[in-house]
């Protein structure tokens, strides 16, 4: 064999085990994003499952605001028939995502509000455990989706980085979307209390 020939061989043997190790580490990466992702929907299912208890427990209340409980209803079917598939998260699929599930927050923050105004409901062992229940989802919600970009950024570095950029287009791998806040968010709400 020439020099030349167990040049190439050596080249080759060095680009097919750097093509395998950042193919393996790629694919380690996506998954783990994945795995978060499945955790984000499994909150939201927990929230929308409590949701359902909750409503049930309100309906009893007698001369509950009927429209406020139906936004609730149909803010939870939307929510919930709005699905992205894992290996699909593209910007456009986490907009729609996001949207149903920002419809179904500000439904039961109105739900919330109206309760207020119900003494009976409000005293109710059941409603309070479910409402303490529902805040605590909403902050484990808060918390996959920050897990979910944390691990989504750290597929989107590896990808996007040298030398990795050239095996990723070549191994079907594409940058993966992100949580964002709802436009408007930015902005802290008017907070003032006018008791006049």
């Amino acid at each position: 064999m020439s020099k030349k020939t167990i040049i190439i061989i050596v080249v080759i043997a060095i680009i097919g085990i750097l093509a395998y190790t950042k193919y393996n580490g790629m694919v380690v990466l996506n998954e783990d994003a994945k795995t978060a992702w499945s955790n984000v929907e499994s909150e939201y299912q927990r929230r929308s499952d409590l949701i359902g208890s909750l409503v049930k427990t309100v309906k009893g209340a007698a001369d509950f605001e009927r429209t406020t409980l139906e936004a609730v209803i149909k803010a939870r079917s939307e929510a919930t028939k709005t699905q992205i598939n894992v290996d699909d998260l593209t910007p456009e699929n986490m907009a729609k995502f996001q949207q149903a599930q920002s419809g179904l927050s500000g439904a039961l923050s109105r739900l919330l509000v109206t309760v207020e105004r119900y003494p009976e409901l409000k005293a109710n062992e059941n409603f309070l455990k479910l409402q303490d229940e529902l805040a605590s989802t909403e902050n484990s919600v808060r918390t996959a989706r920050n897990r979910f970009n944390d691990a989504a950024n750290d597929f989107n570095k590896n990808i996007k980085t040298f030398p990795n950029n050239m095996f990723a287009g070549m191994f079907g791998f594409s940058e993966m979307a992100r949580f964002k806040a709802k436009p408007g968010s930015e902005e802290a709400p008017d907070t003032s209390f006018d008791f006049q």
